[in-house]
């Protein structure tokens, strides 16, 4: 099916199903054990063996040699694969560098070797006696404050130009009355899901099965096969539930193709999972960022010049952090510039991670706005309101879709109490705690993927989904039930769901907020085949049918569903593909965000009191599910602004603290009552559904809020993330 004029009334819009609030399908699975985990595929195997990865505890260099004479002679070890006996390997198209190392190194804890043995603890034993030389490079570069200023415009990133230019920005700058020249720093931050990375392979001659804990099914077998060099259709991913992912199993990691190598070798499946060491070093991570915000205003408030450069580092050939995007298309404003620049680093690859690009974009650019609304005296909800567009600002003929921005803000403001601030800092207190508000704009951009699914209807009138799409914790499996339900018009507990097999359509896979309205679009399309199918096999008008209650209506006859399938099942297969909407309109979500924290006037000690978050993301398909996602959502946004840390060792090139001891995030004692509300909104050009996503929109602006909410508290501006006590130290004492 082709999606190219925006939707009409369709069967979506019965809301029978859709937009409700309908408990998860698979929650039972989750609480009583039984949801299946990559790790944990017990019974499609016997006497499966266990791999234990070493990383390189080199950053830059080259293996010397392997010494592995007394790790064969350890006790249970069945095979160790290194690049000297893997044979050929390639390397994935979604993979920066090589997930095997040998002989060159490219970063700390790359893998080096695998040991497989009978049991995980052999393996692990048998690992520590792996003796490697090395010989280190002394061209390391692992700070990004150091290679900025010869860090060169990045190359055309997956989410437009590295570098834009609308006007003429110096001379506007120049000649504004109010100006803001401010540098804002994100950290290096790991992805900390529950669920390590991991695999099991096993080999029946020439085929892999392959069970894993990944986002992107396709894109995982696809690399899988690139990588071993063998054909793509002798290879089967299957990933049906996943343990969180958040960007970081996006594309297949050492754990998969460790795996699969342990397997061949030893001749018996293998199970690999990663330490949280290797979590945090050898997978990928989000990069660090220098951000410098300029803006140039009228005294009446109106934006005249905004610039946002950003610089990011990665590995040679890998992308930057897009934390520029968002600042091309939030505000008005008719002299604009953005930059990317991307350093060569030698730390761990720099990837996808919890709303990449505008979560750390907004992280500077929403606390810049709040100073140049400070700047001008202005009340900074009103400054946004003023400088709020209804077309691209850089393409005035492109509007936007759905913007509702300002009604977020103006919702969101009579909810939160905003009229109640005191807006100057360090005025309001409740005992000990200076208490103060803040506020940002939430933007994601709406991203529509091609997707695909199969339907099945038996004779009990039973509707059988399939499709690749993965369920990382989001609620998959729910808003594609509540999709079938709606379009073939039977119960909800009448559909069955299957995702996650590499062997079913294809699908747009989870990620960037794109899962929820294309996957669902893709079930839209099939069923709209089957419902064809199910009027022809009934001699019904298919354009007037009307399928309800378990029935199909037309022509004054009422026939039971599964009438159709009394002779056979039917079986419908499409996929929803794209045409220009999304070019000739500008597809986003918008939020504010409104966040109450304490700040302890003798200790500094930070607590966020109240969080709010007010969206607009089209249609909702699940409001419980979307609540819990934009709910952990401001949950990371808390620990992004006040703990995540990956620090580097600027000597050896590595994140220090790479576990859960040392690396903070938030726990429940940290997070306070959050709200969310979701404007009443549809968007016809985004898909059938009039759906968007609202997952990372969630995140998008929070870590602002929580800034400018301290600031105004405290009075100290701090622009450097995370902010913590010696950062509030430094100003107040």
């Amino acid at each position: 099916m082709k999606f190219d004029t925006p939707a009409g009334t369709n069967p979506i819009d019965q809301l029978t199903h859709i937009g409700r609030a309908t408990d998860r399908i698979d929650g039972r699975h989750k609480v009583t054990g039984t949801a299946t985990y990559a790790y944990e595929w017990h019974d499609s195997m016997r006497h499966p063996a266990y791999g234990f990865i070493v990383g390189a505890a080199i950053a830059k260099g080259r293996i010397a040699s392997l010494d592995l004479r007394a790790v064969k002679s350890s006790s249970g070890v069945l095979a160790v694969v290194t690049a000297e006996n893997a044979g050929p390997l390639d390397k994935g198209d979604f993979n920066t560098v090589k997930l095997l190392a040998g002989p060159d190194v490219d970063h700390y804890h790359q893998a080096v070797a695998v040991v497989v043995a009978e049991t995980f603890e052999q393996a692990r034993d048998a690992a520590q006696k792996i003796e490697v030389r090395y010989v280190i490079s002394d061209d390391g570069d692992f700070d990004l404050a150091v290679a900025k200023d010869s860090a060169p415009i990045a190359g055309s990133g997956y989410w437009g130009e590295p570098a834009t230019s609308i006007g003429d920005f110096d001379g506007a700058l120049a000649a504004a009355p109010v100006r803001l020249d401010a540098t804002y720093t994100t950290p290096d931050q790991g992805h900390a899901m529950m669920e390590p990375h991991a695999s099991i392979a096993a080999w029946n001659g020439d085929r892999l099965t392959l069970w894993t804990s990944n986002q992107m099914v396709a894109w995982g077998a696809g690399d899988v096969a690139k990588t071993l060099k063998m054909p793509r259709e002798k290879v089967r991913l299957i990933s049906p539930f996943i343990g969180g992912g958040f960007g970081g199993k996006l594309f297949v990691r050492s754990d998969a193709i460790l795996a699969a190598l342990g397997a061949r070798a030893a001749g018996r499946p293998v199970k690999v999972a990663l330490t949280r060491p290797l979590m945090f070093n050898n997978t990928t991570h989000r990069p660090a960022t220098i951000q410098r915000i300029r803006i140039g205003a009228t005294k009446d408030g109106k934006i005249t010049a905004i610039g946002h450069e950003s610089w990011s580092g990665d590995q040679p050939h890998g992308n930057p952090e897009t934390a520029v995007g968002q600042t091309r298309l939030l505000y008005a404003g008719p002299n604009r510039m953005t930059a990317m620049r991307l350093a060569t680093l030698h730390l761990p690859e720099g990837n996808a991670m919890r709303a990449p690009g505008e979560a750390p974009g907004l992280m500077a650019l929403e606390v810049a706005v709040d100073e140049i609304a400070e700047e001008l005296n202005m009340d900074p909800i009103r400054f946004r309101s003023i400088n709020d567009t209804q077309v691209d600002p850089e393409d005035p003929s492109r509007p936007f879709s759905q913007r509702q921005l300002v009604e977020c803000f103006r919702v969101g403001a009579e909810r939160f109490g905003w009229s109640q601030r005191n807006p100057v800092p360090g005025k309001t207190r409740d005992g000990r705690w200076l208490i103060g508000v803040g506020t940002a704009a939430a933007f994601r951009n709406n991203i529509a993927m091609k997707s695909g699914a199969r339907v099945h209807l038996d004779r009990r009138g039973k509707v059988t989904v399939e499709t690749d799409m993965t369920d990382i914790g989001t609620g998959s499996y729910t808003i594609i039930a509540q999709t079938a339900a709606e379009m073939m018009g039977v119960p909800l507990e009448r559909v069955v769901v299957r995702l996650g097999d590499s062997t079913f359509p294809v699908s747009s896979g989870s990620g960037g907020q794109w899962g929820a309205n294309s996957s669902t679009a893709g079930v839209y399309a099939a069923c709209a085949m089957l419902r064809e199918a199910v009027a022809k096999r009934l001699n019904m008008s298919g354009t007037d049918a009307v399928f309800a209650d378990g029935y199909v209506r037309a022509n004054g006859r009422r026939v039971a569903i599964a009438d159709a399938a009394a002779s056979g099942d039917l079986v419908a297969e499409d996929t929803m593909e794209y045409g220009d909407l999304s070019k000739r309109y500008q597809q986003s979500t918008f939020g504010a965000h409104f966040v109450e924290v304490g700040v302890d006037a003798a200790t500094l000690e930070i607590r966020v009191r109240r969080m709010l978050a007010v969206c607009a993301a089209g249609r909702i398909l699940n409001p419980k599910s979307a609540r819990s996602q934009v709910i952990g959502a401001m949950t990371m946004g808390v620990g992004a602004a006040l703990m995540e840390d990956l620090v580097v060792d600027k000597r050896y090139g590595f994140f220090v603290n790479h576990d859960l001891a040392g690396y903070e995030v938030p726990v429940h004692a940290d997070i306070p009552y959050q709200e969310v509300v979701f404007l009443d909104e549809t968007d016809p050009t985004s898909s059938p559904m009039k759906a968007k996503g609202v997952g990372e929109l969630g995140l998008c602006g929070v870590g602002a809020a929580i800034a400018n909410a301290i600031y105004n508290a405290t009075g100290a501006r701090i622009r450097d993330y995370p902010i913590t006590l010696d950062k509030l130290l430094s100003q107040m004492t």
